[in-house]
């Protein structure tokens, strides 16, 4: 299980890291903050944290207050005991062997049994497979709170269970391939969630063809983005023309192919600029980058500023 620590802690560093993402408000004070960035710099691999549910709830008689993430995605896991969730005002029952989902700027909030067992895992909205509220099926499903109860009979629904135990587990350890695993078995968990609460027994038993083939795709632009591959390169590997790959990644999300993979180099510039301290040559060549003038010129079309000036930016708004 994963480590407990104190849950005003958790939620300053989370605060303080949403104000580095967004660049809003959290309320805390700014030399809170640069001491935060100055002396502990967060780290290039926080994306996700996991803590029990009794280490968070139990400082505060077994009740969260309400309270919003604008730019994280939550996931509750209740092993045992019950409790209410609070999504907008309107309180719902939870069960044992439930998992619950919070989309990013929902307010929301929980009061919980004394015999509460599970955890809950909080994750940078960027970070994850697909954005809550894009046009991906998993996107839209994320968009909204849910609250799914596990069939322990459903082999998907044990596997959810595993795969959520498992993640609070290897959060716990500092192990070879540790962020690839929680992504792992995240995705997962996600993937057969969304699954288990929105579709019917004809649709568990029948994948949608292009929304395997944009899974794919993912997975395909997560392991060749940094060797620059055209669009064509992808349509190969899926057994598809360029032009029916850019039709499929059009209807899912909104951008062509080209863009979609542009989209991916930039995300890993952002999170580089942001969450490391390279230099913007060192960044480049991490990137695939030959040429870090090229790179300059990319990052600037894509976003109208410098590396340099939009990291800058961002440590402005941090008072430092």
């Amino acid at each position: 299980m994963p480590r407990a620590i104190n849950n005003g802690q958790f939620r300053h560093e989370i605060a303080l890291i949403e104000h580095l993402v967004q660049g809003g408000d959290c309320g805390e004070e700014r030399s809170d903050i640069r001491t935060l960035w100055r002396k502990q710099r967060p780290k290039p691999d926080f994306w996700l944290h996991c803590e029990t549910i009794p280490s968070r709830s139990s400082l505060h008689h077994w009740e969260i207050r309400p309270h919003r993430h604008d730019s994280f995605f939550q996931i509750l896991y209740m092993d045992s005991g019950s409790g209410e969730a609070m999504f907008s005002g309107i309180w719902r029952p939870i069960e044992a062997q439930s998992v619950v989902t919070v989309p990013p700027g929902l307010d929301h909030g929980f009061r919980f049994s004394k015999d509460i067992d599970g955890f809950v895992i909080t994750v940078l909205s960027s970070h994850l497979k697909a954005i809550p509220g894009d046009r991906s099926r998993l996107g839209a499903w994320m968009a909204s709170p849910h609250l799914t109860k596990l069939d322990l009979n459903d082999e998907d629904a044990r596997h959810v269970a595993t795969c959520l135990r498992r993640l609070g587990q290897e959060f716990s350890e500092q192990r070879a391939g540790r962020n690839d695993l929680l992504e792992s078995y995240l995705t997962a968990a996600l993937l057969l969630t969304a699954r288990l609460s929105s579709a019917g027994p004809e649709e568990k038993a029948a994948a949608d063809e292009n929304e395997r083939r944009m899974e794919l795709l993912h997975g395909l632009i997560q392991q060749h983005f940094k060797s620059h591959q055209p669009a064509a390169f992808y349509a190969k590997a899926l057994g598809i023309s360029p032009t029916h790959l850019n039709r499929i990644v059009r209807a899912t999300t909104g951008y062509g192919a080209h863009d979609l993979i542009a989209r991916k180099l930039l995300d890993e510039a952002k999170r580089e600029l942001v969450f490391t301290f390279g230099s913007v040559q060192e960044i480049a060549y991490r990137l695939g980058f030959s040429d870090p003038a090229y790179f300059s010129r990319f990052f600037l079309k894509q976003t109208g500023q410098t590396p340099r000036a939009w990291r800058l930016a961002e440590r402005a708004k941090l008072g430092g």
